[in-house]
């Protein structure tokens, strides 16, 4: 590399030049790992945060240091365990699960399966739970927020959706879904949200969201 080369510094918030002999300390300002939770997105080490990814790449670095060229290392969030299952399942099932629009949106398939997280087939209508601040109530821990690359692909878990997304991409109009609940009662199948029943499950995969939001890869409750 020549003498007095400009190098582009890798760290996030910073993406200024320098070169090695002109590069003291101090002379970069940076961010540490963004964390991403329900559509909101902060920095962890200012706890500055934004809904609007524009804005929130905006927001100056919080911390000093020198220049480097080295890529930052991302904290991921650890792999969920895995849930125990009555018997193996071949590995060809598993990638058909996956591609699966009844599975990818957690509803009960009977080539697969029920869900981990649905105990049985049918899913009883239910009121949906009253959102609190868990931040400010005492005694009470905040739900653990995922720390992701903002370019890692995730499947969004809302009903109706099931695509893959970015959270570079992700804002509060990209996803088309359904905010429920799901309604199965005397062989009719729909969604409350928008009062639509039909008789046949391929019927009811098939009715179009009534609501756009955030993309959400939180696993359904």
């Amino acid at each position: 590399m020549e003498a007095g080369a400009k190098l582009r510094c890798q760290r996030i918030g910073c993406n200024a030049t320098f070169t090695e002999d002109d590069n003291p300390d101090g002379s970069c300002t940076f961010h540490d790992s963004p964390i991403f939770h329900d559509g909101m997105k902060e920095w962890s080490c200012c706890k500055k945060r934004s809904h609007d990814f524009s804005l929130f790449l905006e927001i100056p670095g919080c911390k000093t240091g020198k220049h480097t060229t080295e890529k930052p290392i991302l904290t991921k969030p650890p792999a969920a365990p895995k849930k125990p299952i009555s018997a193996p399942t071949p590995a060809a099932n598993a990638s058909s699960k996956e591609a699966c629009s009844r599975c990818r949106q957690g509803f009960f398939c009977s080539e697969h399966g029920a869900p981990v997280n649905q105990k049985h087939p049918n899913p009883v209508s239910v009121p949906a739970p009253v959102e609190s601040n868990a931040d400010t109530q005492e005694g009470v821990s905040a739900p653990p927020r995922k720390i992701v690359d903002i370019n890692q692909p995730q499947t969004c878990k809302n009903k109706g959706c099931g695509k893959t997304f970015k959270e570079k991409d992700n804002h509060e109009t990209a996803c088309n879904y359904h905010p429920g609940p799901a309604v199965f009662h005397d062989r009719m199948r729909g969604w409350k949200c928008c009062d639509i029943h039909v008789k046949e499950f391929d019927e009811f995969m098939e009715i179009p969201p009534c609501a756009k939001g955030w993309h959400n890869a939180d696993p359904v409750s």
